[in-house]
């Protein structure tokens, strides 16, 4: 008996030193299997998250250069709408249009094309039909979008409207247009991470517009070209495939050890491809601690694993959507500080009150080191009664008041420029030309404003101040202006004028 206990004692120790081997050699095989299913889930979750950031990144892009083009293209519109109102006679008169269309609109490198192919610009006039395929037409029926290069280097984004039925000086003319350089551009849309994440604009052709690096890519190389070194044959027919039809896409390459994301997106009518791309080991590095947590406990017990895997699973996909909203939320913002730091008031067409706080700025600098000129004026005008028309009419006729208001002013201070800085409240800064008739300019909008008060029209109060030796920035100019302004409105009141009383 005692020698059966042995042997059953014996295959008991057998048992459970053969079963806690299994146990432990399952522990470990489930361990190392945990381990490198987690590393690959990671770099799975890693190239998930580098394409839909890079994605988002390269839509939201793309539609900023979009919304670039169609503001641009709806000034263009307003700017020949004004031209067509003004009796121009002579070419000096129509440089200062376009001048001023420049200075209202923001419109940089705004000419105009007649239908000799002649170009007018602000400052000089000149034959354009080398220069510019467009003009290759005898008459434009639709918006042109193209690139073009000047001057050897120099890449610019070209935006043509037809000018249908434009006649100035007696010669009829075919077309308006604006360049816009692909540099300011480019610099609308830098990136923060500038040593992690790249983008750069291609055309479909592969060839680099913006003239940045994009990861191993060079700004000297063409994309399609140098690809053939990093991405397989496979995956690089699709590629070029998508540049050349403009599709959107990503892809993974490897250059110098390390894995990079590429995602692609088409600037819509423009022939560009949006690109940008990102090292993944960015994104690694931000999960590094999770996957280090997580691999520690695989190695205790198996359930611990099991258990572990469904944590980091869930902390996995928290911290991406994380990333991502963050991302996003950031690109929001980017996109918001833009549209916010736009110089022109959506309601008038007219300048911002940033756009005067910038222009005060630039004057009180000429004002302290002397350089400004002597004849500097500045009116401000507040609208007689729009609280009233809010309360008893609404605000689409208080609306519509503010609109009416803003074109008396400029019909009349034509060489002014003129801001909209509060709801009823604008400043007019006069200088050269426009200083020079400011009084019989004044005497000819009072008297209108005076017989509006029986009219039931617009009315206005204007002060005014010039610039004065004693000056030491244009704010003391505004605030004898603002003084009078509402001595003005006082005045008109007692005229049968409607105030805030």
């Amino acid at each position: 008996m005692t020698s059966e206990k042995e042997i059953t004692n014996k295959r008991f120790v057998y048992t459970a030193i053969i079963g806690s081997a299994l146990v432990m050699a399952i522990l470990t095989f489930g361990t190392i299997w945990a381990s490198r299913q987690t590393v690959s889930t990671t770099d799975e979750a890693v190239s998930a998250v580098s394409s839909f950031y890079l994605e988002a990144m390269a839509d939201q892009r793309a539609r900023t250069i979009n919304n670039l083009i169609d503001n641009n293209f709806e000034h263009m519109n307003t700017a020949l709408s004004v031209i067509r109102d003004e009796d121009i006679k002579s070419q000096e008169e129509l440089r200062d249009m376009i001048g001023k269309i420049k200075s209202l609109l923001s419109l940089n490198r705004f000419a105009l094309v007649d239908e000799d192919n002649v170009v007018y610009t602000q400052y000089t006039t000149y034959t354009g039909g080398s220069r510019y395929d467009f003009l290759s037409s005898d008459k434009l029926t639709d918006r042109i979008i193209s690139t073009v290069y000047m001057y050897g280097s120099s890449k610019q984004l070209c935006l043509v409207i037809p000018a249908d039925g434009l006649t100035i000086m007696g010669k009829r003319f075919k077309a308006c247009f604006v360049q816009i350089d692909i540099k300011d551009i480019s610099n609308l849309l830098l990136l923060e991470d500038k040593d992690n994440t790249y983008f750069t604009l291609y055309m479909k052709n592969g060839s680099n517009l913006s003239d940045t690096d994009l990861g191993p890519f060079g700004a000297d190389d063409n994309i399609l070209e140098a690809g053939r070194a990093y991405i397989s044959p496979d995956l690089y027919e699709r590629f070029s495939e998508d540049f050349e039809q403009g599709r959107e896409g990503s892809l993974t390459i490897v250059s110098d050890g390390r894995q990079e994301t590429i995602c692609y997106a088409p600037v819509p009518d423009t022939g560009w491809m949006m690109t940008v791309l990102i090292h993944e080991s960015v994104i690694h590095e931000q999960f590094r601690e999770i996957s280090e947590n997580n691999h520690f406990i695989s190695r205790m017990l198996t359930i611990v694993t099991f258990l572990s895997m469904v944590i980091f699973a869930t902390v996995l996909l928290l911290q991406l959507r994380r990333i991502s909203k963050a991302r996003l939320e950031n690109e929001r913002e980017n996109s918001r500080m833009f549209k916010s730091m736009a110089n022109t008031d959506s309601m008038t067409g007219v300048r911002n009150k940033h756009a005067y706080s910038e222009y005060e700025s630039n004057l009180n600098n000429m004002i302290r080191s002397g350089s400004c000129s002597d004849k500097i004026a500045v009116l401000v005008c507040d609208i007689n009664g729009l609280k009233h028309v809010n309360d008893t009419q609404g605000h689409a006729a208080g609306d519509k008041l503010i609109k009416d208001a803003s074109a008396l002013i400029c019909e009349h201070f034509v060489h002014g420029a003129v801001f909209r800085i509060g709801g009823d409240e604008f400043v007019v800064v006069l200088h050269d030309k426009g200083y020079d008739s400011m009084e019989e300019t004044l005497e000819a909008i009072n008297r209108e404003i005076e017989s509006n008060i029986s009219s039931d029209g617009v009315v206005i109060s204007i002060g005014y101040s010039v610039l004065t030796d004693g000056d030491e920035q244009l704010h003391d100019v505004f605030e004898r202006a603002d003084n009078m302004m509402y001595q003005r409105k006082q005045e008109l009141k007692a005229m049968g004028a409607r105030t805030r009383d």
